[in-house]
C-alpha cells in the first residue's frame, strides 16, 4: 500500500502541514490552514542500533532461520522502527557465526529483511567479566579480543557488521580497535571496567561510541575517577542510552544529556526477545526464566528491582525525555532517528520535497509512544486498528 496525502503536525515546528507523495517520495509539503487539536506528529522513522530480538524471537538462536529473522523485522514495524541493527550478544564462536551468518544471507535474500536492516551490531563477546560490568552475558564465552576470530565472524557476516561493542581493559587492545576502525566499524565501549588510561587510549585508537551508557557496570563504584565520568567527559564519544524508565534514573539521563549535550546521544531500546510481549512469567528464554511486569519492567520471576533485559520499544524513551529530561519533541525524535541513522551511516531522509520516505505517524496519550502509522521506503507496512 502507497500513501498519496496524509494531515499531520511536524514534529520539529509542531505546525499543521499537508503532504502529499509520489510513488514513495513526498512531492509537496503545504501549510494546513485549519486543523484538527488531534492530528498525529508526522515524523522520520525510528532507527534503532541494539535489538536483540522481539515477540518471543531472539537472534542468538542454534536454530535461527530466515523466517524467524522475518518474523522479528515485520514485528518492529508496529513500533516505528524503519531501521535497526540486530544485535548479537557474547556466545560461542558457534553460534554467533551461525546466527550472523543467518542474518546476513537474509537480508541478502529478502527484500522485506533489507529494507528493514543492513547493519549488525555485535555486542562482546570481548567484554569485562567481572559481575557488574558483564551484565547478563555469559561468562563463560568473556574473551579478550582476537582479530581472526573477529575476521572469520566479519566474514560470516558478510562483511555487515558495522558496529563491535567492548572493553578496552585488555592488553594490546588499542592495536586492535584500530584495526576494526580502519575497516569501517564503529568501536563502542560497553560492559567494562577499564581504568581511565585505557579509555583514553580507545578513543586515540578511533573507538567514536559508549554502548548504553550507565548500565553494564558495577553496583558500587569509586567516586572518581571511573569509566561512566571518563566517557561523559570525552567528546570524542556519542553515547547510547536506554531510556525506558527502568534502566537509568531520571537525574542520570537528565544529567549525562546536559553533559555531553543531545547531538553526543541517541536512544536506543536494547529490547530483547520478550519485546511485544504480554505482562507474564516465561520460563527457558534465552535470557532464562523472565517476568514481565504490567510497568514493562522485564525482571527476574519474583524480584522486581533485578532487570533481567529491556522490553520496551525506543518510543518510549522519547516519551521519558520529554517528561523527565526536559527536551523538546523535536531533540527527542532527533535522538532517536536521524542521530543513531549518522552513526550507521544510514540515509534517513529529511521530511522534504524529493525525499524518499521512511516516516512515521504517531501520537502521545496518556504517557505512551502510540504508533499509528509506518511508511518504510514509500510503504506503509503497518497501520494501527
Amino acid at each position: 500500500m502507497t500513501l498519496s496525502s496524509i494531515q499531520a503536525r511536524h514534529y520539529n515546528t509542531t505546525e499543521p502541514i499537508v503532504v502529499s507523495f509520489d510513488d514513495g517520495v513526498i512531492c509537496d509539503i503545504s501549510p494546513l490552514e485549519s486543523s484538527s487539536e488531534n492530528l498525529l506528529v508526522l515524523a522520520p522513522g525510528l532507527v534503532d542500533l541494539q535489538v536483540n530480538g522481539y515477540g518471543g524471537q531472539e537472534f542468538n538462536d542454534p536454530e535461527l532461520s530466515t523466517e524467524k529473522v522475518l518474523q522479528i523485522c515485520l514485528a518492529m514495524d508496529r513500533d516505528g522502527v524503519t531501521e535497526f541493527c540486530p544485535t548479537f550478544t557474547t556466545q560461542s564462536f558457534e553460534l554467533l557465526q551461525h546466527s550472523m551468518a543467518t542474518v546476513a544471507q537474509a537480508i541478502e535474500e529478502q527484500a522485506d529483511i533489507a529494507d528493514r536492516c543492513t547493519v549488525l551490531h555485535l555486542e562482546g563477546p570481548y567484554i569485562s567479566g567481572e559481575d557488574g560490568p558483564r551484565g547478563a552475558h555469559p561468562l563463560e564465552h568473556v574473551r579478550p579480543p582476537c582479530w581472526d576470530e573477529y575476521q572469520k565472524l566479519q566474514s560470516a557476516a558478510l562483511g555487515k557488521i558495522g558496529i563491535l561493542t567492548l572493553s578496552p581493559e585488555f592488553p594490546d587492545v588499542g592495536q586492535f580497535i584500530k584495526r576494526v576502525v580502519d575497516s569501517g566499524v564503529v568501536v563502542s565501549i560497553g560492559h567494562t571496567a577499564a581504568s581511565s588510561d585505557q579509555i583514553a587510549a580507545a578513543i586515540d585508537a578511533g573507538a567514536t561510541m559508549s554502548t548504553h551508557l550507565g548500565n553494564g557496570a558495577h553496583g558500587t563504584i569509586r567516586r572518581h575517577p571511573n569509566y561512566i565520568w571518563d566517557q561523559i567527559a570525552a567528546d570524542e564519544l556519542t553515547c547510547s542510552l536506554i531510556a525506558d524508565g527502568h534502566h537509568l534514573p531520571t537525574a542520570v539521563i537528565k544529567s549525562i544529556i546536559r553533559a555531553k549535550s543531545p547531538e553526543r546521544c541517541v536512544l536506543v531500546s536494547d529490547i530483547t526477545g520478550m519485546g511485544g510481549m504480554p505482562p507474564g512469567k516465561y520460563t527457558s528464554t534465552g535470557i532464562g526464566d523472565v517476568e514481565i511486569l504490567e510497568n514493562g519492567r522485564l525482571v527476574v520471576p519474583g524480584q522486581s528491582q533485578l532487570l533481567a533485559g529491556a522490553a520496551l520499544p525506543i518510543g518510549t524513551g522519547i516519551v521519558t525525555l520529554l517528561e523527565t529530561a526536559g527536551l523538546d519533541l523535536a531533540t527527542a525524535v532527533h535522538m532517536a532517528s536521524s542521530g543513531p541513522a549518522k552513526l550507521i551511516k544510514h540515509e534517513l531522509a529529511p521530511l522534504e520535497v524529493d525525499a524518499p520516505v521512511d516516516l512515521v505517524f504517531f501520537q502521545i496519550r496518556n504517557g505512551k509512544f502510540e504508533v499509528h502509522t509506518t511508511v518504510n521506503r514509500g510503504r506503509i507496512v503497518y497501520q494501527s486498528s
